[in-house]
């Protein structure tokens, strides 16, 4: 685990700052205001390519970093400890408003703040998971954009059934720790999908790499198999092995981002991250100006991204249809 030191003496510095130049009651887009973000993932190329179509947003909207905005990062590196010590830390030192990527975040500022408002992105189920009172309306000091709905999983299943002839089985590959609900956001629409399609549908938890080489590979013993790779922290930053494993095994493997086909995956179809977090930085800014984030509605993703690593499909024998590729966003050859 990366050490923690100092940490909590930067952020309380910068939000002293902040603090003591921001008059109490100030609106002013000219008045100095403070934006913490929270993410659970690492600080990767992925990440820094969301930040900086959030900060180009906010810049569009008037808000300069080290101007007019301070704004704080913290990256929980799929780490519970580091996410627990990182949301406490950001709520100790009452922000304007927090970023919060992803439902782990979300559910840990739940338990530590009703009042500093908090737009979140990257959240599968945020009704189911006690975020918000519905989408339309949510309620509390909560808001933000979701991911695609659970009922991508009949999509994902019926470019399965293309690329795999006599498809016989598919996995669902998530981590209960880290799954919205536990899994329970996704499995029931994919477990209803693999009745409708005719084929075995299987839930594969896992924990580990030994879990997922260990998954990977029984799956790979039934021919004419199938992975669908939820949306999720944990196989998110387990990627790199989850498509290592794909290839090994020749599985045909869906993703739920693009940035998993450009590091080698299959085919991946979902929201673009960079998009949601550019989206995010409307509510920030009206957040920044006074509003209040039970009456800005929950967004759903407005578009989908279909991507496809032909170099992939080629080194495991799978055959993408001129159909497929004619939709594709992005075709990696």
């Amino acid at each position: 685990m990366r050490s923690t030191i100092g940490r909590r003496t930067v952020l309380t510095g910068l939000w002293a700052a902040a603090t003591f130049l921001r008059p109490v009651l100030a609106q002013d887009l000219s008045l100095p205001r403070s934006l913490a973000v929270i993410i659970g993932l690492a600080n990767d190329a992925e990440m820094q390519r969301r930040i900086r179509a959030l900060e180009q947003a906010l810049e569009s909207r008037g808000w300069t970093k080290g101007r007019n905005l301070g704004i704080v990062y913290r990256f929980a590196d799929n780490e519970a400890d580091r996410l627990h010590s990182f949301t406490r830390e950001i709520v100790a030192a009452r922000p304007d408003c927090i970023l919060a990527h992803s439902t782990g975040a979300c559910a840990d500022l739940r338990e530590l703040t009703r009042k500093i408002p908090i737009v979140f992105v990257s959240v599968a189920d945020p009704v189911g998971s006690g975020f918000v009172a519905s989408m339309a309306r949510p309620g509390g000091n909560m808001t933000g954009f979701t991911l695609q709905a659970p009922s991508i999983t009949s999509k994902y299943l019926s470019i399965l059934k293309e690329l795999v002839p006599g498809l016989v089985q598919v996995a669902a590959l998530y981590n209960a720790g880290s799954a919205p609900g536990g899994g329970s956001s996704f499995l029931p629409s994919f477990d209803g999908a693999a009745v409708d399609f005719g084929v075995r549908a299987i839930n594969a938890q896992v924990s580990n790499d030994d879990d997922i080489e260990r998954t990977m590979k029984q799956i790979a013993a039934e021919p004419a198999s199938g992975v669908i790779v939820m949306p999720d922290n944990f196989t998110t930053y387990y990627r790199a092995t989850i498509i290592a494993l794909a290839d090994r095994f020749r599985i045909p493997t869906i993703y739920p981002f693009r940035y998993f086909v450009e590091e080698g995956g299959l085919l991946s179809l979902g929201v673009d991250g960079a998009d949601l977090f550019t989206r995010a930085a409307d509510y920030v800014d009206r957040v920044l100006r006074g509003a209040n984030p039970a009456d800005l509605p929950v967004q759903a993703p407005t578009k989908l991204e279909l991507a496809i690593n032909l170099k992939t499909a080629n080194a495991q024998g799978v055959k993408i249809s001129r159909v497929l590729l004619a939709g594709a966003d992005t075709v990696i050859e």
